[in-house]
Order: C-alpha cells, then sequence, then structure tokens
C-alpha cells in the first residue's frame, strides 16, 4: 500500500495510472449496481410484492442522493484524506449491494439505494480532483477518458449481465456480484491512491463561488441541455425505435449494443481531444449525439440507417462525461472539487429532467417526438459549451 502524500499543486512530478485505473474501476463498479435494476425490475417487484413502478424507486431515489452528495461532499467533508474519502464512498457501495441483495422490504431497499446514490455522486464530484493530483495538467482528459471509461462498459455490461444472471441465479444474487465488484475497486483503490489533502479551497465559500460565475452558470445550462435531451431521447428508445421499424428482440438488443461499442470509442477519445483541443470536443460529440438522435427518428424503418444512426448516437454521448468535466476543470481550475460537483449534480438532476419531458412528448406527441426534441436541446447545448469555451479562450489548438 502506497502512502507518500500527493501535492497539493495541479500537478505531480511522478505520475500514478494505476491509481487514476482504480478510480475506474471504482466508477464501472457505481455504474454498474446503478444500472442493475434496468434489467432486474420485474423479478425484484415480484420478490418483494410491490408494483413494478414502485421497485423502479430504486433508481430515482439513487439519482436524487447523487445529486445532493455531488454538490455538497467538498463542503461536508473540506479537510479529509481524499483518499480515505474515495475509499470509504466505494466501502458504502459494498454496504448497499448486500444491503440490497438481502433486503426483506422495499423500505429497506431503497434506504439502501439512497446510500448507492451518496457514492455514486460523492464519487464522481470528487473523481476529477483526485486525477488532477495523480496526473500531470496536460493529461488531465486522459485521465478522465480512463475514469468516464468505466461508465461506457458499465453501460454495455450491466443490463444484459443483469439480466442473464438475474434468470439464472436469481435478482439478488446480481447484486451480490455488484458488492463484489465494488470490493476489488476498493481493493485497488487502497493500494495505488496515495494520501491527498484536500484543496486549500473546499468551503462554503468557493461552492458559492462556482455557482456565482457567470460562464460556469451558463456552461451548468448547456450541459443541462446535452444531457436532458440525451435522456429524453434515450428512456424512451424503445417506443421510439418500435415507432419507425419492426425489429424483435434481438435486434433489439444488437442496436444497443451497436450504441455501446460506439458510446466506448467516443470516450476513448474524449481525453486526448480534451488535452489538445476542448472546442472541438464541446462541438463534435454534442453535434454527433444530435445527429444519431435525428437520423433514428428519421430512418423510415431501415435497419442499416438505425444501426448506424444508434452507432453516431452512442460516440456523441461517449464523448460528453470527459468533455463536461474537463471543461469545468479548465473552467475553474483552483476549484475543481466544487466544479465537478455542481457538474455531476446537473447531470444527475437532467436525467430526471430528460426523463419527465420525454414522457410528455411521448404521451402527448408521438413515440419519436422525444428524439426530436432531445436533439434541439442537444444542439443547442452543444453551440452554447462551444461559444463559451471560446470567450473563455481556454482552446490551444
Amino acid at each position: 500500500m502506497t502512502t507518500q502524500t500527493a501535492p497539493t499543486g495541479p500537478t505531480t512530478k511522478a505520475e500514478n495510472w494505476p491509481g487514476v485505473l482504480a478510480l475506474g474501476l471504482g466508477i464501472f463498479a457505481l455504474i454498474m449496481a446503478e444500472f442493475l435494476p434496468a434489467s432486474l425490475l420485474p423479478r425484484m417487484a415480484e420478490d418483494l410484492d410491490v408494483s413494478a413502478g414502485a421497485a423502479g424507486q430504486a433508481v430515482s431515489v439513487t439519482a436524487f442522493a447523487g445529486a445532493a452528495s455531488a454538490l455538497l461532499i467538498s463542503v461536508l467533508l473540506p479537510r479529509a484524506d481524499r483518499r480515505r474519502v474515495m475509499i470509504g464512498l466505494t466501502l458504502l457501495a459494498v454496504v448497499s449491494n448486500v444491503v440490497v441483495a438481502v433486503a426483506p422490504n422495499l423500505t429497506v431497499l431503497l434506504l439502501a439505494r439512497l446510500l448507492l446514490g451518496v457514492a455514486i455522486g460523492g464519487f464522481w464530484a470528487m473523481a476529477t480532483a483526485v486525477a488532477a493530483r495523480l496526473v500531470h495538467e496536460n493529461h488531465l482528459g486522459r485521465a478522465l477518458t480512463v475514469i468516464s471509461s468505466g461508465v461506457a462498459l458499465a453501460t454495455v455490461a450491466a443490463v444484459p449481465l443483469g439480466a442473464y444472471l438475474g434468470d439464472v441465479w436469481g435478482w439478488r444474487a446480481v447484486f451480490v456480484i455488484g458488492a463484489a465488484a465494488a470490493a476489488l475497486a476498493l481493493v485497488a483503490q487502497a493500494a495505488t491512491l496515495p494520501h491527498v489533502a484536500p484543496g486549500t479551497t473546499s468551503s462554503v465559500r468557493a461552492l458559492i463561488d462556482v455557482l456565482r460565475s457567470a460562464i460556469v452558470l451558463a456552461g451548468l445550462l448547456g450541459i443541462l441541455l446535452v444531457f436532458g435531451g440525451h435522456f429524453s431521447g434515450f428512456t424512451y428508445i424503445r417506443p421510439a425505435t418500435d415507432a419507425v421499424a419492426d425489429l424483435d428482440g434481438g435486434s433489439f438488443a444488437a442496436l444497443l449494443l451497436a450504441f455501446g461499442v460506439a458510446n466506448f470509442l467516443g470516450s476513448l477519445l474524449a481525453g486526448p481531444l480534451a488535452d489538445r483541443s476542448p472546442r472541438t470536443g464541446l462541438f463534435l460529440f454534442p453535434v454527433v449525439l444530435a445527429t444519431g438522435m435525428l437520423a433514428t427518428s428519421l430512418s423510415g424503418g431501415a435497419a442499416a440507417v438505425l444501426f448506424v444512426a444508434a452507432a453516431l448516437w452512442g460516440f456523441g454521448f461517449g464523448g460528453m462525461p470527459t468533455t463536461v468535466l474537463s471543461w469545468g476543470a479548465r473552467t475553474q481550475p483552483t476549484r475543481i472539487e466544487q466544479v465537478s460537483g455542481v457538474v455531476v449534480t446537473v447531470c444527475n438532476l437532467a436525467i430526471a429532467i430528460g426523463a419527465a419531458a420525454g414522457g410528455l412528448f411521448v404521451d402527448g406527441v408521438s413515440a419519436t417526438a422525444p428524439l426530436i426534441a432531445g436533439a434541439v436541446a442537444v444542439y443547442s447545448g452543444g453551440v452554447l459549451l462551444t461559444y463559451l469555451n471560446r470567450a473563455k479562450g481556454t482552446d490551444r489548438a
């Protein structure tokens, strides 16, 4: 176990990529646990003797707890060693999954999912600042790519793996596997992360200063538009594709796989772009994402067009987490914890807002309306973020 203390500045003399990988493994385990109910919901509801809608609150409470945790963690733990914070949050995820696996009723399960939300939001908010201590500032985008790749891998693996293993072993055993994945991440973090002193700006005042920045507030609006637009469409991708094409279950699963693989590739490109040409990433990924959404809605039922559209959609969204976190860090380099927290909070809120808005479009307009409206929102958010980056003058391309 390493015990050296990382310097408090934005760079380190020796880069610690094993530590970055451990953070990525932590994100994978956390997001995997967050996504598992999507493939296990009917079994969970039947076993707990509740409706599917009630069991679905396991996702909602996680998102809301994550939003609150991301915003407040640097304020509530201003002096804590960030190594201990990350390990503690990962341990919280282990406990959450174990409690869910043995939960006798829905109340206990929801309380356990609240713990997971705290872990996810706090870990995401701290990950950027910790990564900034592990690598040179010119490599922060690459480090965030490694971390964000955990999201892409969880997106590809969690739902199909959960569905398969849920049939074989039952839904409770799947959450035990989720606990094991989090435990593995915990061991990796304990072995590789150095002690990281909190930044000198870890306070309520620092958070207020971030929220008073006009550029940050405008950027948060852009992030809300991009992520909200995406989730307004992606939440209802099944009824949208059913409306434009006659895909059976296997073809739809293949479509999601194409989305997931492209999502991973987008996340790989995002890091180098964030380091070398931030403006390019802020423009490219939203444009490709929105184009994929529009192409899906306008495919006319052609399977080949649908698969290309899904790949574009997945590629564009895959680059967004790294891109927006890197943008925040460059915009507020002395308050990375705080700006990362508000970015993660807005992303969580965008999930809820986007899904709600998409539902209104599905019920009130058409099955493909959420994709069209979402694409417009994504285009608008991308233009705003690109303009702000240009105004800030942070593009080094």
